[in-house]
């Protein structure tokens, strides 16, 4: 690999590298494809993209969302593969794999991968990872992290005028099989609300709406949005949304809810029915856009719960591993906590790590936002000061079913988080498919009930909790126990096998190539950005920290025999008005520019005789000596 500006000149394009695609296998099988396997051969003459995601990852979920247009514009000549590629041990079940596919609209064929097999073989270190292959069955480009379904969409227009050409280009329709729609009144529902009036309100979110239940929990007492993925205000069914998830109730009795994949904030009337919206523009938000001001005015990234605390609603923005504000007397959002960096590290708001937040709720007490972070396997908490902290878990890496005293006690991945009345707070702990329990007056952590499905909320209905069981698309209502259960103890660490590398000295490249038309926006200032630090911190004795090259060479102890490496990269990327239209550079004073970026946790084991250079894609092959 040369460095980041050799891969960002203009002039003639660069040789595409041929090599041939590694066929895809996996265990747990196809999924989509009405039970036929599918092969690489039987989809020679298409272009292919691989999709390698993780159903945990909310980054996935923005590039499962970004894939759609291009999906759907090249539908004859462009087949969409899913290979899921779990994180955590429940990721690897084959059934929760099928929820999920469901669950997120996935349209096209996934393969369901349980071992790793053909992430290993295509040497993927990053979920989501994208990867090109060519009608003849050759790798034309990889891409890591979101944002690149342009760059993508401009490869397949001209690898299918350079097929069309040759003849190996073959048009019809694709592999794809739509499962049977199941008749259940709720399907993989998000979240819950109790509202005055006794009933309850549900977050439909796979069918793109709301539902209001009567207090048994079962029976409809209405419908609010049209049930097709949508961005309408409006009442009833004239409204639409795409997968919302939290809700809160505000101090004039209307509802906020979280709209996901709208990345907006929505306010529903109960009185009226009638859908309007608060913040939000529709667009996902990306380094660089505005991170405060009039709500309307300023992108989100899948926000998914809301709670009102200190006056103000908060949000767990999921998409950028942050804690944003709604304010609803001026109107206006603004960033609370976090640095979009994604982690586990505590203190001061502005300072602090998150990784994916997705449950909120405010103590009885009303002194604490508890938080669930759900990467991080973690329960956090923010004070009215705004600093943050944590009751549970240690990072992204472990996680399972362990109670006992909170620094060795663990869970798996949970969504939602519940206030109980005696100032302790229930865990949806997703899953593990439990509700858990955590008591600050004691530091210790219980297991209040198992065998409930994907639990995603929780709320309190006089002296039972009612669960929200996503995976079994309804509400289960229980008697808060006096009891813990007893549960055996498990704990895990991520699948992914590390990576051996020496000790001593360690090159670390982010790889990226400006996609075809494109060159590195220096208008003002450098536009790359590299992050680097580890965990253990002891294991990096040089090279971490924040700088603009995105190659750097670090120092690693070689008396720290495994940890992990985190590496943040990010470049900006413009239309070449020279290599587009040959006009003069300029001409074009507001050139289309995109933001590339990712995020990667690479674990790692300290060696003699391992790499001495650790490549890690952004966009374009890795070609070491080019």
């Amino acid at each position: 690999m040369t460095d980041s500006a050799s891969h960002s000149t203009t002039g003639p394009a660069p040789r595409r590298v041929r090599v041939r695609a590694p066929e895809l296998t996996g265990k747990g099988g196809w999924i989509n494809t009405g039970d036929k396997e599918l092969g690489l051969a039987q989809l020679r003459g298409r272009v292919v993209i691989i999709d390698f995601w993780t159903f945990c990852c909310v980054n996935c979920l923005h590039v499962l969302d970004e894939l759609r247009e291009l999906e759907e514009k090249h539908r004859d000549t462009v087949v969409v593969i899913g290979v899921h590629s779990p994180k955590f041990v429940h990721e690897a079940d084959h059934g929760a794999v099928v929820d999920a596919v469901e669950r997120y609209g996935v349209e096209h064929p996934v393969l369901d991968d349980p071992e790793l097999a053909t992430w290993k073989q295509y040497a993927v270190r990053a979920w989501p990872t994208l990867v090109v292959i060519d009608p003849e069955g050759y790798v034309v480009a990889q891409h890591a992290g979101e944002g690149h379904a342009h760059a993508i969409a401009r490869l397949v227009e001209e690898l299918e005028a350079e097929h069309e050409a040759k003849g190996t280009l073959r048009r019809g329709d694709g592999p794809y099989v739509a499962p049977e729609p199941e008749p259940t009144v709720l399907r993989f529902p998000g979240k819950a609300l109790p509202l005055p009036s006794g009933t309850f309100l549900v977050s439909d979110t796979t069918r793109h709406r709301l539902v209001e239940l009567a207090a048994d929990g079962e029976t409809v007492v209405r419908r609010i949005g049209s049930g097709a993925r949508g961005f309408a205000d409006g009442k009833g069914e004239e409204a639409s949304f795409s997968e919302p998830q939290g809700l809160a109730l505000l101090a004039d009795g209307s509802v906020v809810v979280a709209d996901t994949v709208n990345h907006a904030l929505r306010r529903l009337d109960p009185v009226t029915g009638e859908v309007t919206t608060l913040a939000g523009t529709g667009r996902q938000w990306w380094q660089g856009s505005p991170t405060s001001g009039p709500a309307r005015e300023v992108d989100l990234s899948s926000p998914w719960d809301v709670a009102v605390f200190e006056g103000r609603v908060w949000i767990a923005m999921a998409g950028v591993h942050q804690l944003w504000t709604y304010d609803p007397a001026e109107g206006t959002v603004a960033v609370a906590a976090g640095t979009t960096n994604e982690g586990l590290v505590d203190g001061p708001g502005p300072e602090a790590w998150f990784a994916q937040p997705s449950g909120l709720a405010v103590s009885v007490d009303g002194q604490r936002l508890w938080l669930a972070d759900s990467e991080t396997s973690a329960l956090r908490w923010v004070d009215r000061e705004g600093a943050v902290h944590t009751a549970v878990g240690t990072g992204l890496f472990d996680f399972g079913h362990r109670d006992g005293a909170a620094e060795q006690a663990l869970f798996q991945h949970p969504l939602g988080v519940t206030a109980l009345p005696d100032g302790s707070v229930a865990v949806s702990d997703t899953y593990n498919h439990a509700l858990r329990r955590y008591d600050p007056a004691t530091g210790e952590v219980t297991t209040l009930a198992t065998d409930l499905r994907e639990p995603s909320d929780a709320v309190l209905a006089g002296d039972d909790i009612v669960v929200v069981e996503s995976a079994r698309h309804r509400l289960t209502r229980l008697r808060l126990p006096e009891e813990a259960v007893r549960v055996e103890s498990v704990a895990h660490r991520t699948q992914r096998a590390a990576t051996d590398v020496a000790p001593g000295a360690l090159r670390l490249d982010a790889v990226f190539q400006a996609p075809k038309g494109q060159k590195l926006d220096t208008r003002y200032g450098p536009s790359t950005r590299l992050l680097i630090s580890s965990t253990p911190p002891e294991l990096l004795l040089k090279g971490e920290g924040a700088d603009t090259d995105l190659s750097r060479t670090v120092e690693l102890n070689p008396s720290i025999s495994e940890g992990v490496l985190h590496v943040s990269a990010m470049a900006a990327s413009c239309d070449d008005t020279e290599s587009i239209s040959g006009s003069a550079a300029g001409a074009n004073e507001y050139p289309a520019c995109h933001v590339h970026q990712q995020d990667w946790g690479v674990p790692v084991r300290v060696t003699e005789g391992g790499a001495d250079r650790l490549p890690l894609v952004l966009a374009g092959l890795d070609e070491p000596g080019v």
